[in-house]
């Protein structure tokens, strides 16, 4: 893009950012919507985004309209990430949800392995003249997919049973249970609906909540834990190809397959790893081990500095190691505790709220991560350590651990202890 539109790096940053923007604004809306128009609903409006913005970024002739239509490709998916991990931890189990909704972040590493892997073959069919413009290929090809799984929630996916039943339609949420999982349930008429508890009456005080004595200590663990795990993946994960390109000095063909191994390799076993241990270990010992070894691993990158021959073998080995550790850790953990930290009345705007401070720390990272590559060179490695540094100071401070704890049955009994007269449905 940079090389198509003449960049400077402050545009480069500013195209770079503005997905990010979207993302923010979406994830804010979006997790409020959530909670107030259903799951489903949501989970299909927001593919529009991505089939429409994709093909638009395709095809955008200016700086101008490529910026705008990646905003809008980032309002799809700020969208989408709290719509999708509320489904997963209302469709499982309180066993193994943490595994569950952190089983994103592999396969987040192998869509973007993929990424690099459909530029391959076009690398080779394309001329060389026409190599400048192989990221169109890679940005516009992602309407391909979108319109797949467009398909597949329409057939496949069905409305949250707890949301539903959270708004008082219990015939409508018996209905969900007797479809997902074969479940024969009755509703008992007489009794008194759920929705007695209430909706939430406006977006404000919803988002007042998260900050209340209960969920504030959890808020601001997820809050920094998505953010700072934002800021150090988009500085290196995401930027790997500029990293092999400008800062080791590697050819195109090399920034292409470098990624993909990357992501393929260590992100993709790095995350699993993190999901096999998920139940083991939980949220916060994941978070705090890859944070920890990100750190050091940015340090090493930043006292080698610029690698030549065999060095390069060690710098290849220390960005493998941070990409395994960060999608094993870090990387799914911050929107792991953002979904499991509050009880369904809540989840839709705390995980958006969660992917909000997310894309606050890629915003940050994207905008000035070029602008101080080109002025610092592998010295940015320095800069870049504060995050994980600062993630594992918070962890230390907020021992949370959400994976262990039945966040509606704790919102249950806050309820029955506030109005003892009060008995809501199960």
């Amino acid at each position: 893009m940079a090389v198509t539109f003449e960049l400077s790096s402050i545009q480069e940053g500013i195209v770079s950012a503005s997905i990010m923007v979207g993302a923010l604004l979406g994830a804010l809306v979006g997790g409020y919507l959530v909670d107030r128009i259903g799951r489903y609903k949501m989970f299909m409006a927001d593919m529009v985004f991505f089939v429409v913005a994709a093909l638009a970024c395709a095809v955008a002739p200016t700086f101008e309209l490529l910026t705008g239509a990646r905003f809008v490709l980032g309002i799809g998916i700020g969208i989408d990430f709290p719509v999708a991990l509320a489904f997963i931890a209302e469709f499982n189990a309180l066993r193994g949800r943490g595994g569950k909704v952190s089983l994103w972040q592999p396969m987040w590493y192998f869509a973007t392995g993929c990424s690099f892997l459909v530029l391959v073959p076009f690398y080779f069919l394309i001329p060389e003249s026409g190599h400048a413009d192989l990221w169109r290929w890679a940005v516009g090809f992602g309407a391909v997919p979108a319109l797949i799984v467009m398909l597949i929630r329409h057939r496949y996916m069905n409305e949250s049973p707890a949301w539903a039943a959270r708004q008082g339609d219990l015939h409508r949420a018996a209905e969900i249970l007797q479809s997902s999982y074969g479940l024969t349930v009755t509703v008992d008429d007489s009794a008194q609906e759920p929705a007695a508890t209430g909706p939430p009456s406006s977006g404000l005080r919803e988002f007042a909540r998260l900050f209340s004595p209960r969920y504030r200590a959890r808020t601001i663990l997820a809050a920094s834990v998505s953010a700072l795990q934002s800021v150090q993946y988009y500085a290196v994960g995401f930027a790997l190809p500029v990293i092999i390109a400008a800062l080791l000095h590697q050819g195109r063909l090399t920034s292409i397959v470098g990624p993909l191994i990357f992501n393929l390799v260590f992100g993709v076993l790095g995350g699993l790893l993190g999901v096999r241990l998920s139940n083991k270990l939980g949220s916060w010992k994941l978070a705090a081990g890859g944070f920890a070894v990100c750190f050091a691993m940015l340090i090493g990158l930043g006292l080698v500095g610029d690698a030549e021959g065999a060095m390069l073998i060690l710098v290849g080995a220390m960005l493998g190691v941070f990409v395994f550790f960060h999608s094993y850790g870090p990387g799914a953990q911050g929107m792991t505790i953002a979904t499991l930290s509050y009880p369904t009345s809540l989840r839709g705007v705390g995980s958006g709220f969660g992917q909000a401070m997310l894309r606050i720390g890629s915003m940050v990272s994207l905008f000035f991560f070029p602008i101080l590559s080109a002025n610092l060179g592998t010295g940015v490695f320095y800069v870049v350590a504060a995050a994980p540094l600062l993630g594992l100071l918070v962890l230390l401070a907020i021992r949370w651990e959400p994976t262990r704890v039945d966040v509606d049955a704790e919102e249950a009994a806050d309820l029955a202890a506030a109005a003892p007269d009060r008995h809501p449905a199960v």
